[in-house]
C-alpha cells in the first residue's frame, strides 16, 4: 500500500499565504499523478489542483492564478502554494495520488488523512 503524508495546515488570515505538502514514502510504487482536493463541512470534496508525470497540471478554475502546485519526482512529494485565500476557502485538505505499487496490476487512488485550513481574522 502507499502512505501519504500531509503537513502545512494550519491558520492563516484573508488574504495571507499558506503552502501545503505531501510525501509518499518509499520505492515499491510507481506514481502516474499527484494532488490536493477539499472538502468544507457540508459539502462535497472538490478538486483544487493536481499535477501528472510529464508535468502537466489541473487546477479549479477559483484557484488559477492564486494556487502553484509542484511535484518532486525523486522523492515522491507534492507541494500546493496557496496564495491569496478567501474565508470559504477553508476546509480539509487531502492529499491524493494514483499509484500502483510493483507488487499489483492496476492503478488506483490514494489518500492522506486530511490536514485542515482555517482562514480567518
Amino acid at each position: 500500500q502507499v502512505q501519504l503524508v500531509e503537513s502545512g495546515g494550519g491558520l492563516v488570515q484573508p488574504g495571507g499565504s499558506l503552502r501545503l505538502s505531501c510525501a509518499a514514502p518509499g520505492s515499491t510504487f510507481s506514481i502516474r499523478r499527484m494532488g490536493w482536493y477539499r472538502q468544507a463541512p457540508g459539502k462535497e470534496r472538490e478538486l483544487v489542483a493536481t499535477i501528472i508525470s510529464d508535468g502537466r497540471t489541473d487546477y479549479a478554475d477559483s484557484v488559477k492564478g492564486r494556487f502553484t502546485i509542484s511535484r518532486d519526482i525523486g522523492e515522491n512529494t507534492v507541494s500546493l502554494l496557496m496564495n491569496s485565500l478567501k474565508p470559504d476557502e477553508a476546509a480539509v485538505y487531502y492529499c491524493n495520488a494514483k499509484a500502483k505499487p510493483f507488487s499489483l496490476w492496476a492503478w488506483r487512488d490514494y489518500w492522506g488523512q486530511g490536514t485542515q485550513v482555517t482562514v480567518s481574522s
